[in-house]
């Protein structure tokens, strides 16, 4: 469960910082949901097991072993192994708005459950096993992501006499997906240290440096030596998704970027990722943020 170290045990009390707290446990996870109403800074963690952490509203700026002083904003979660160490400050906590917040504890067990079942029925074809990592992934949430967090959530707050059993199946589904994430992050991380033995890795870097040419599954199972129906099923084992929905998303995030450029229109940045036409990059902008390009750009974000 959540934990502060003794250190802050002895300087400060919780409930300066965090005034609701619910806590639902379950067979296999606890969920808390927080609410976060004192400007508050280095405010030092831990939990006992892994953990799924997920922005809901407001802002938090992490401080964690890999990475110090980041934004950690709602759409966005982290994994967490267990006994990592957070420092955490919440600059716009205020009573009348409140930064919320979840986190979920997941049981170790059902973890390497899941990553064992996945190893057996779905192995990679990288020379890799699928393993939970011992670092931190900080991602954006995918759809599916999102829905089986809410379903959770719902799930908790639900009085039904198979509500364990109905999480459980939920959460073996998100493992499944933490897991593809960690898989693409992996193959991102790093695509030209492992690109010359691993074909998936090749075609990822070469698609992150050609993102505003044509690319197609039919060039790219030529980059990687493959037939592109082998080519296809090897690309979404180990990245959880096709490779034009992986295409169209780093095309998405790269555009993001850009409209941050306020010197370049819409139409040159649907150009410069890769998109002829500009009612498909709003379309599918649109559909990774849930609002317009131009509404994005007009935010100022």
């Amino acid at each position: 469960m959540l934990q502060l170290t003794s250190k802050d045990l002895r300087t400060r009390k919780l409930h300066t910082l965090v005034e609701n707290r619910t806590t639902f446990t379950l067979d296999s996870a606890a969920l808390n949901l927080f609410e976060t109403h004192t400007e508050a800074e280095a405010v030092r963690l831990r939990f006992d097991g892994p953990v799924l952490a997920s922005m809901i509203k407001g802002r938090k700026v992490m401080h964690l072993r890999e990475r110090a002083g980041f934004n950690f904003l709602p759409g966005e979660s982290i994994m967490l192994p267990k006994d990592e160490l957070m420092v955490i400050d919440f600059p716009d906590a205020r009573e009348d708005r409140p930064t919320k917040c979840l986190a979920l504890e997941i049981d170790p067990d059902l973890i390497l459950q899941v990553v064992e079942g996945m190893n057996e029925r779905r192995p990679r074809s990288d020379g890799f096993s699928w393993a939970q990592a011992n670092q931190n992934l900080h991602f954006a949430n995918d759809p599916g992501v999102t829905q089986l967090i809410q379903r959770m959530v719902y799930l908790c707050t639900e009085d039904h006499p198979a509500k364990d059993i109905f999480i459980d199946m939920s959460l073996k589904e998100l493992l499944i997906r933490l897991l593809e994430i960690e898989s693409r992050q992996h193959h991102i991380g790093d695509p030209e240290g492992r690109a010359t033995s691993q074909p998936i890795t090749a075609t990822v870097a070469y698609i992150l440096a050609h993102l505003n040419e044509r690319l197609t599954v039919e060039c790219l199972s030529k980059l990687a030596y493959m037939s592109e129906s082998s080519f296809f099923r090897a690309f979404r084992n180990e990245m959880g998704i096709s490779p034009i929905d992986f295409i169209n998303n780093e095309r998405i995030k790269m555009a993001a970027a850009l409209l941050k450029r306020p010197e370049l229109s819409m139409r040159q940045v649907a150009i410069r990722c890769g998109f002829n036409s500009a009612s498909y990059f709003t379309r599918m902008f649109k559909k990774h943020y849930g609002i317009s390009p131009s509404s994005f750009q007009g935010q100022g974000n």
